[in-house]
């Protein structure tokens, strides 16, 4: 059994908010002491991350660290002034699956209508909203003394129009997100209308500082990860360590009446431990370089005091792999329900050849006693030469084994894939759909997708470097930080046929519902 060492199992089933707890997150670094004592600000944050299931974690991070320091922080969001949200996942219809295999032809004929299609249906969803402008300039005429933006890349038409309505009300915008620390994605959005800069780091305890070298027009290249308008930049940000000193998120804002359920973000640590997937950008973003861990009394702290702040016993962990500390997840699963008596959680996680993944079965059957009640994992091939040249580090054995396993234990299998990558035929397919149609039973969702190129890959770094021959780069966008290709072999008869019934196999998985334990996760990874 994972022990708590000198962790008070009292403490931790109490709900009261005393100091000594409050101390134990709050940050205590002299950078953010000073600016606690600095000149007062009103900020606006704006969370363009507009999820109808939960709030945005690195926000309510952001919000804690800027009311810790003793700034006024006004939070505008979307889903509650009724702009209608993304929900990932659901229960699908054949119309879905129509368009799944639209969405993935590779014939000839439908390829160049798909592509027309595609751009038009990417303009209408990445369009700046009305409503989203509208308070946001309603907000302006506050005259807040900066503008914080959170994006993602597909957020740039908003964040250009956000801009210029800031730059007419001569308010400074600071930009961050996940993939601002990448040369090429910083360089594409440098020229954001009213920027004062982009920060391509952790901002956990930097924050107030750097609000207050912007307001007061101090040299913002004294901080590590900073890109200004004219191009100059900084030392790329180191990774942020202490993950313990990072505030509590701040959630009270968010429009918790608009969710279904009260479903609370968390996070027990940063980056991947494996980090060799040669397609995975989450391990080339800001918050995802290095693996780095929080202790097992961090992580209970928080999930006591939101469960306290929320009124909720619910929990997605938004880890890119729950069980890279093994550890640390035994540790959730032993306590969660010490801490949050009918803790509900669900979490992502590494099916790996580790000899201890913390994914046997005993481990399973204790997370779900602890109450995990959904898992999701990259799957992406049935086929072990496929999984061998993505680097994965998983055996499809292991992966079979993990599945019934979970399942057994009464735990939802929800599992991610991916068709074209370098190297992919006809023949890697039909596995991929016969392993799918063997294990079915035990899987409740697939969320089947098109190869990406993403910026600092390893593949795309091999693209770069003309080493993936069988690749017909199509073209480039850096404001997406991606490159776009097909795979020679995916134009054949006999893959267009392969990929059919792999699509059927998916089909006929997602038409299902979710196990009833679930359901109430549906959508959410």
């Amino acid at each position: 059994m994972h022990s708590l060492g000198k962790i008070d199992r009292a403490r931790y089933r109490s709900v009261g908010n005393d100091s000594r707890s409050r101390a134990a997150i709050v940050p205590s670094s002299a950078a953010t002491v000073e600016a606690a004592s600095a000149t007062r600000y009103s900020a606006l944050l704006v969370d363009l991350n507009n999820f109808a299931t939960f709030p945005t974690l690195a926000v309510g991070i952001l919000t804690a660290s800027l009311r810790n320091a003793g700034h006024d922080a006004r939070l505008l969001v979307p889903l509650a002034h009724d702009v209608p949200a993304a929900e990932r996942e659901h229960v699908e219809w054949r119309f879905d699956h129509w368009m799944r295999r639209l969405h993935l032809s590779t014939s000839p004929m439908v390829r160049g209508v798909r592509g027309a299609a595609r751009g038009v249906r990417y303009w209408w969803r990445q369009r700046p909203h009305p409503r989203v402008l509208r308070e946001i300039s309603k907000a302006l005429a506050d005259k807040p003394d900066i503008l914080l933006l959170s994006a993602y890349l597909q957020h740039h038409s908003t964040v250009i129009e956000i801009g210029k309505r800031a730059q007419a009300a001569g308010v400074p915008v600071l930009l961050g997100g996940p993939a601002f620390n990448m040369k090429g994605v910083a360089d594409s959005w440098r020229t954001v209308p009213g920027l004062a800069a982009i920060f391509g780091g952790e901002a956990d305890v930097v924050l107030p500082d750097l609000i207050d070298a912007v307001i007061r027009g101090n040299d913002l290249l004294a901080f590590d990860g900073v890109t200004l308008p004219d191009g100059r930049r900084s030392r790329p940000a180191p990774p942020f360590r202490p993950l313990d000193s990072s505030p509590v998120p701040d959630f009270a804002d968010f429009p918790w009446d608009r969710y279904r359920v009260r479903i609370v973000p968390i996070m027990t640590g940063r980056g991947c431990q494996w980090a060799r997937c040669s397609f995975c950008s989450d391990v080339v973003s800001v918050n995802g370089r290095t693996f780095r861990t929080r202790s097992l009394e961090s992580v209970l702290h928080e999930m006591r005091e939101q469960s306290r702040r929320y009124a909720t016993n619910n929990f997605l962990f938004l880890d890119l792999k729950l069980n890279s500390n093994p550890a640390l997840f035994r540790g959730i699963a032993e306590h969660a329900q010490d801490v949050v008596p009918g803790a509900q959680w669900i979490g992502t996680v590494h099916v790996d050849t580790r000899a201890d993944n913390g994914l046997s079965r005993s481990d399973l059957r204790a997370a779900a006693a602890g109450g995990m009640r959904r898992v999701s994992f990259g799957l992406e091939s049935g086929s072990q030469r496929m999984l061998d040249l993505m680097q994965k580090g998983s055996t499809v054995e292991g992966n079979a084994a993990f599945i019934r396993h979970a399942f057994e234990a009464g735990i939802s299998v929800r599992c991610t894939m991916f068709k074209g990558y370098p190297g992919e035929t006809f023949e890697d397919l039909l596995e991929t759909a016969a392993f799918l149609e063997a294990h079915a039973h035990y899987i409740d969702r697939v969320r089947f997708n098109d190869f990406s190129i993403l910026e600092d890959t390893p593949v795309w770094q091999q693209v770069q470097d003309g080493m993936v021959p069988e690749l017909l780069v199509r073209g480039h966008k850096p404001v997406l930080g991606r490159a776009f290709a097909d795979q020679r072999a995916t134009q054949t008869a006999k893959y267009r046929r392969a990929k059919a019934r792999v699509l059927e196999a998916v089909y006929a998985i997602n038409r299902r519902t979710l196990r009833p334990g679930a359901r109430m996760f549906d959508g959410m990874m």
